[in-house]
């Protein structure tokens, strides 16, 4: 038996752990610019928009946490990333590294993938048949 063949019954379910480790993670960048925890250090003005990004992030990471209209919620936090790196890190520096911007490179991507992926087998979503 190949490692291939081997691993393949099991990325269903590394697939909905992706999904809700991204998602919790990403919860709390939402959590700490609208609840104030983990406190972030710094106030976002209402309407701007690392002050929008952070609804996305907090109502976007709960919903893919669950696994609850999972395509949408990655959709959306997906073009939320591509637009945060491109309007507040990309301008700082050509390499992410340097720029601070490869965490929203990674969660555009990651989100992206959910997008098509789909959640998962331990997902709310797969328990109400919608996927």
């Amino acid at each position: 038996m190949s490692l291939r063949t081997s691993l393949a019954p099991h990325a269903p379910k590394i697939l909905s752990i992706l999904r809700i480790v991204a998602g919790l993670i990403f919860l709390v960048h939402g959590t700490g610019k609208h609840l104030g925890f983990p406190t972030l250090g710094m106030e976002f003005p209402a309407g701007s928009p690392a002050w929008i990004a952070g609804w996305v992030e907090l109502v976007g990471g709960a919903l893919i946490a669950l696994g609850l209209f999972t395509r949408p919620a990655a959709f959306i936090a997906s073009g939320t990333m591509a637009g945060a790196y491109f309007m507040a890190h990309a301008p700082q520096s050509f390499y992410p590294a340097l720029n601070g911007g490869d965490a929203a490179i990674l969660y555009c991507f990651v989100f992206l993938y959910l997008f098509f992926a789909g959640p998962g087998p331990w997902s709310l979503d797969a328990k109400m048949g919608k996927e």
